[in-house]
């Protein structure tokens, strides 16, 4: 059978790399890439076996091609820190391995948020990138701070794996606004690096847009409170992405205050 490198991206999150390190321990070499974490992260991983290689932050598309050169095997499965490897994923990943028909492979992904599972909302099967893939199979588009593009390169179509993989995205909703007000930020950097200008008319009309396809397209409703805050979330995390896009553009400034004496 192919021999398989799992690679784990983290940045303090001392609270999450246990389970994720644990849901990976049947791969024959983990790789943690860490950005210079300030917490315990790579502490706990490197006692746990994992081989931690510390790579500055860039962009997520250099942080993901540099996690693949420093994995040894031939085969690769990708894990993010708030996400588990099940059973049933684990077993479908191994039979796949000893005779494989791709080179790359999708993986569902159920999303757990606020103590139920997210059916709807575009939570799932939630296919999001390959994420078991020959060693050269996959290239990120270096630069992309966030949403980073890859590119499969076979002339293999891509296969689809059936058993699902955890994801715990928010592990509370400080983490959601956290998560959007930093993503917003790298979002509209990689707007503007594509060349991208900013109006806060298009900022509404694009976050309108985001809302509507989640809850109403891809039928959030159906997933009550959750689908709803995981819409607005999407609002306004898309609001304020094209509004910071705006503002780097328009580079505002206070009115000028100069020295008030009595006259």
């Amino acid at each position: 059978m192919n021999k398989v490198s799992a690679y784990i991206i983290a940045y303090n999150v001392a609270e999450k790399i246990e389970a994720a390190v644990n849901s990976v321990l049947w791969a024959d070499e983990i790789v943690l890439v860490d950005s210079h974490s300030t917490d315990d992260t790579a502490i706990i991983a490197e006692r746990m076996g994992a081989r931690v290689v510390q790579v500055p932050f860039t962009s997520f598309g250099d942080l993901r091609n540099r996690a693949m050169a420093a994995c040894s095997h031939d085969w690769i499965f990708s894990l993010d820190s708030d996400e588990r490897c099940t059973p049933p994923a684990r077993d479908e990943i191994l039979a796949c391995l000893h005779n494989p028909t791709a080179d790359a492979y999708y993986i569902p992904r159920r999303n757990f948020f606020m103590g139920r599972w997210m059916r709807y909302s575009g939570y799932y099967p939630d296919y999001r990138q390959p994420q078991l893939f020959k060693k050269g199979a996959l290239v990120f588009k270096d630069g992309d701070p966030v949403h980073e593009e890859f590119r499969i390169v076979s002339d293999k179509a891509a296969g689809y794996l059936k058993e699902p993989i955890w994801q715990l995205p928010f592990a509370e909703l400080s983490e959601l606004m956290r998560k959007a007000d930093r993503y917003s930020s790298l979002g509209a950097e990689k707007l503007e690096k594509n060349g991208r200008c900013g109006s806060m008319w298009q900022a509404f009309g694009h976050a309108l847009w985001a809302f509507v396809h989640i809850y109403i397209l891809k039928r959030g409703f159906l997933d009550g409170w959750p689908g709803f805050l995981i819409a607005f979330s999407s609002f306004e995390s898309t609001l304020f992405k094209y509004a910071k896009l705006c503002e780097r553009q328009a580079h505002w400034q206070p009115p000028p205050s100069p020295p008030l004496q009595r006259p």
